[in-house]
């Protein structure tokens, strides 16, 4: 039973780093902005964790299987129509249970599974060990300015910690900072509560953990983080004039010191990186927002779909 888990769980992340490498080239593309590359992450992210979905015609995966892979039919819709999984090792005669072609393969799927609970489940112990001990750091904070903004002398950059009810923390010294400097650093941190960053950076950890035997899935999830701050700040500087994103810029390279991977940190990201496309940054016509709204839905019909 846990080799046949593992069989489909590998034809899994086949199918999403074939997702993720598309997202890869996309990112590539100067012109199209971070917002949208990260809502296109979730793409590969469905692909790791969804074994099951609807046949396309116009799918990448429909081009694919004209040369390699194969679709196990689950549930049919129509003539034209159904409820798939793709299974790109091929490696048995019959599913559901699994046939294989060669005893062999059954052993090999059998004992990479166990291999693979007994890693996977170190790396989530690990994480919640790691996230218990960040939590910690937020105990001693103290009430400052607003509702869930606190002072902390644990921690070196603005962040936000938690998921239920998140906590801006700016570090002790801070209070001393230009009023308007804390501002910029308070709407980055709102930024990311909005947006649930913190609850999606679990997820992509979580992700990376269930296929730590995927070297892209560990790519994907340093890109994804990157991706996180750069949107971030995109949506702040959508709001901002001109001597407002340089200041934007100066207070960030003022907050970039250590970070904790279980937070949305101010100073996260490459910090060269992120201030050039801070000074570079140009606000979307109402245009440009639909045709990458449309962009979206088509990249997403396109990765999502099985084959036909």
């Amino acid at each position: 039973m846990l080799g046949e888990i593992f069989y489909w769980l590998f034809n899994m992340s086949i199918v999403a780093s074939v997702s993720g490498l598309i997202v890869l080239l996309l990112r590539m593309i100067k012109g199209i902005p971070r917002r949208v590359i990260k809502v296109l992450w979730i793409i590969p992210f469905i692909r790791f964790w969804v074994p099951i979905g609807i046949s396309g015609k116009y799918g990448l995966m429909t081009l694919i299987s004209k040369f390699t892979t194969k679709t196990v039919t689950v549930f049919q819709l129509g003539d034209n129509q159904s409820f798939s999984m793709m299974n790109s090792v091929m490696g048995a005669n019959s599913y559901f249970p699994i046939t294989y072609k060669v005893n062999l393969l059954e052993k090999v799927f059998d004992y990479s599974a166990a291999v693979w609970v007994v890693i996977c489940s170190a790396i989530v112990l690990t994480l919640i060990i790691l996230s218990v001990a960040t939590a910690s750091e937020t105990k001693d904070a103290v009430p400052y300015m607003e509702k869930s903004v606190y002072l902390s002398d644990k921690i070196t950059s603005p962040a936000v910690f938690g998921i239920i009810k998140p906590k801006i923390l700016i570090p002790t010294g801070y209070d001393n900072f230009d009023k308007s400097n804390i501002e910029y650093v308070l709407k980055h941190e709102r930024a990311h509560i909005k947006s649930g960053d913190n609850l999606l950076r679990i997820i992509a950890f979580i992700t990376a953990a269930l296929h730590w035997f995927n070297p892209l899935v560990w790519l994907f999830l340093k890109c994804f983080l990157s991706d996180t701050e750069y949107a971030c700040d995109e949506k702040i500087l959508s709001g901002l004039n001109g001597e407002e994103r340089k200041k934007y810029a100066e207070v960030l390279v003022d907050c970039a010191e250590n970070r904790n991977v279980f937070v949305s940190a101010f100073g996260g990201a490459k910090l060269r990186t992120r201030v050039e496309r801070i000074l570079s940054y140009k606000k979307l016509s109402a245009f440009s927002s639909v045709l990458f709204t449309v962009l979206v839905m088509v990249i997403a019909y396109v990765l999502l779909t099985n084959a036909a």
